[in-house]
């Protein structure tokens, strides 16, 4: 069955993402347009015409990277069942961390900092920043809901961040290997959980 336009143009526009952050993850901020558009198998200008400017690229690889992460947030029933929706956001999140495209993505955006500073903060602002809100608003609501006892959401969800990634995310930035099965991520992930609620128990 032949694929509707704007299925073609999804298509494109993950094929273009994928080649990015390849490219990007590869070769740092200064990877030329041309390169991304050679890997992908377009021309820079269908780049340019799908997302705009480099920083608007990046931008689109990392609200993918943090839709992948929040996604155990707003699945059906997250809300009534918070343990296995923050083990399924810090099992995302731990795996991304472990591999290899999404260290790479981190250590660019910090080698870049000081001489793309503009293009450093959009991967923080789209990245980061924006998956941390949305654990934020997250226990917010479950505080709202009586379920748990979250003082301060932003500051809850940044431990419960640190909890999973910590120094896993140092470690891959020096580029030290980590291996994990992906048990021992779901152990990682679902004892971060548990404890993080013992921790914001609702009284």
């Amino acid at each position: 069955m032949p694929r509707l336009p704007g299925q073609i143009d999804q298509a494109k526009s993950q094929a273009i993402l994928d080649a990015a952050a390849a490219a990007l993850g590869e070769c740092g901020l200064s990877t030329p347009m041309g390169e991304i558009a050679r890997r992908a198998g377009v021309s820079k200008q269908t780049i340019y015409n799908h997302f705009g400017s480099k920083a608007d690229l990046i931008r689109a690889i990392v609200d993918r990277r943090v839709d992948e992460i929040a996604a155990p947030l707003l699945a059906p029933g997250a809300l009534d069942h918070p343990e296995e929706a923050l083990a399924g956001f810090g099992r995302v999140m731990l795996e991304l961390v472990l591999r290899p495209h999404g260290r790479a993505l981190v250590k660019m955006a910090v080698q870049a900092a000081d001489d793309m500073p503009d293009l450093a903060r959009a991967f923080y602002e789209a990245g980061p920043r924006t998956s941390r809100r949305r654990l934020a608003d997250f226990l917010r609501d479950e505080t709202a809901a009586g379920r748990m006892s979250v003082d301060d959401p932003d500051q809850g969800a940044d431990f419960f961040a640190g909890m999973v990634i910590g120094v896993r995310q140092i470690a891959g930035l020096l580029g030290v290997e980590q291996t994990a099965t992906p048990d021992d991520i779901d152990r990682i992930a679902r004892a971060a959980a548990q404890r993080f609620l013992k921790a914001y128990a609702a009284p």
